[in-house]
C-alpha cells in the first residue's frame, strides 16, 4: 500500500515538473514578446502625465533628487532637493543627476519655475547645464530658467551657459523653434544679497508661499545659504552645507521638516586612516580638512530638537554608506539627543506635508 502511494506521489511529481518545464519552456520562447510588453508599460507609466504635480494633495511636497556629496555612492546622487508648494516646483541646487532623478521621481522637469543654489561647490551646481536643457525641451519653454543664488552665481551661470550654446543651437535647429524655441534656452540669473544685521532676505513673498534665504558657515565658502520654505501652514528648512549653526536653529524654529546635512566624523576617520595606509597623503589631508566645515549627525540632533521641529532628514551624506549596516554607526547618539523621527536620506525619498494638517507621509518615489 506504501509502495503504490510512494509511486503514485512520485508520478504526480514528474507530471508537475513536466508542466513546470513546459511553461517555463513556453514563457522562454516568447520572453522577447514579453519584456516589450513590461517595457511599454514602463513606458506608459513614465509619459503618460504632461503635468503630475497637479495628481499631488494640495500642501509641501519635498523630495531628495540627490542626497549625497562628493563622493561616489550608487544610493545617494550629488545635492538636490525638489519642493512642490501647491501647485509650484521648485530645485534647490543641482547635484550630477538631478534632472535624470527628478524624472524618475515622476515628476515633469519642464515644470519647473526655480532654481535656487545654497552654494557654489562643485557638487551642488554640476548637474545645472543637463537640468537647464533638459526643462527646457519638455516645458517647451519661451523663457530661461530663473536661477537664484547669492554673490558668485553670474560666472558659474555663464560658463554653463557657454559650455551649452553649440548644443542649445544643435538642438533648435534640428526640432524646430515650436519644439526647442531658441528664447528659452538656459538661466536668467537673479542675485541676491544678504543684509549684515540679519543675515536673511525674502526671495518670494506670496500669500500662501515664502521662500527665505539665510546666511550659514560653511568658510572658507562664503556666502553660504540655506532656505527656509513655507507653504500656507507648512515649512521646511534646507541646511545646505554648514557647521553648526545658530542661524538654522533659529529658521527652524518649529518647522515640520528639517533637511540637514550630515557627516560622519567616526567612518571619516577610517578613510583617513586607509588612505595613511596607502601613501596616498593628499586624500587624507582632504578627509581631515572637510572635518570642520560640515555638521555630524549629532550637531543636526542637537539642532532639531532646540528647535522642536516634526521631523529631521539627513542628507548629503559624508561618508558613503555602501552598506545599510553601517547606518547605526553614522547616527551615532543622534536619536538620543533628538527624540522626533530621523531618516536617513536617500535619493527618491519623497515627504508630502497636507496643508491644514500635521502629518508628515514618507515614501520612495520613482517610477523605475
Amino acid at each position: 500500500m506504501n509502495s503504490n502511494n510512494n509511486r503514485s506521489i512520485l508520478k504526480i511529481g514528474g507530471i508537475a515538473i513536466l508542466i513546470i518545464l513546459v511553461i517555463a519552456g513556453a514563457l522562454y520562447s516568447q520572453r522577447s514578446k514579453i519584456v516589450m510588453q513590461l517595457a511599454q508599460r514602463m513606458v506608459a507609466s513614465s509619459t503618460s502625465e504632461a503635468n503630475p504635480i497637479a495628481q499631488l494633495s494640495d500642501g509641501l511636497h519635498v523630495g531628495l533628487c540627490g542626497a549625497g556629496s562628493p563622493f561616489p555612492d550608487p544610493r545617494r546622487s550629488g545635492p538636490c532637493t525638489v519642493v512642490v508648494a501647491g501647485k509650484r516646483m521648485f530645485v534647490f541646487d543641482t547635484g550630477g543627476g538631478a534632472a535624470r532623478n527628478i524624472s524618475r521621481m515622476q515628476l515633469n522637469p519642464g515644470q519647473i519655475e526655480a532654481v535656487f543654489f545654497t552654494h557654489y561647490h562643485s557638487d551642488h551646481i554640476d548637474g545645472l547645464g543637463e537640468l537647464m536643457l533638459v526643462r527646457w525641451i519638455q516645458g517647451n519653454a519661451s523663457a530661461p530658467l530663473p536661477i537664484h543664488g547669492p554673490q558668485g552665481l553670474l560666472p558659474v551661470l555663464n560658463g554653463f551657459m557657454q559650455a551649452y550654446t553649440a548644443d542649445a543651437g544643435w538642438r533648435s535647429a534640428h526640432h524646430g523653434p515650436k519644439v526647442a524655441p531658441p528664447s528659452g534656452f538656459g538661466g536668467s540669473p537673479h542675485v541676491f544679497e544678504l543684509p549684515a544685521d540679519t543675515g536673511r532676505t525674502v526671495l518670494i513673498a506670496d500669500p500662501d508661499l515664502e521662500i527665505v534665504a539665510f546666511k550659514v558657515k560653511h568658510g572658507p565658502i562664503d556666502p553660504a545659504v540655506g532656505y527656509r520654505i513655507r507653504y500656507k501652514d507648512r515649512t521646511v528648512v534646507i541646511s545646505g552645507d554648514t557647521s553648526k549653526s545658530d542661524a538654522i536653529e533659529r529658521e527652524a524654529k518649529g518647522v515640520d521638516l528639517l533637511v540637514h546635512e550630515a557627516q560622519s566624523i567616526e567612518l571619516l576617520k577610517l578613510l583617513q586612516t586607509g588612505f595613511k595606509q596607502a601613501g596616498r597623503v593628499e586624500l587624507q589631508q582632504v578627509m581631515t580638512d572637510i572635518e570642520n566645515y560640515h555638521t555630524t549627525p549629532e550637531q543636526a540632533a542637537e539642532t532639531a530638537q532646540a528647535s522642536g521641529v516634526r521631523m529631521l532628514v539627513m542628507n548629503h551624506i559624508v561618508p558613503p554608506l555602501p552598506s545599510s549596516l553601517l547606518e547605526e554607526t553614522f547616527r551615532g547618539k543622534s536619536g538620543e539627543i533628538y527624540r522626533g523621527p530621523i531618516h536617513l536620506g536617500q535619493d527618491f525619498d519623497w515627504f508630502s506635508l497636507p496643508a491644514g494638517t500635521t502629518r508628515i507621509e514618507s515614501q520612495q518615489r520613482k517610477n523605475f
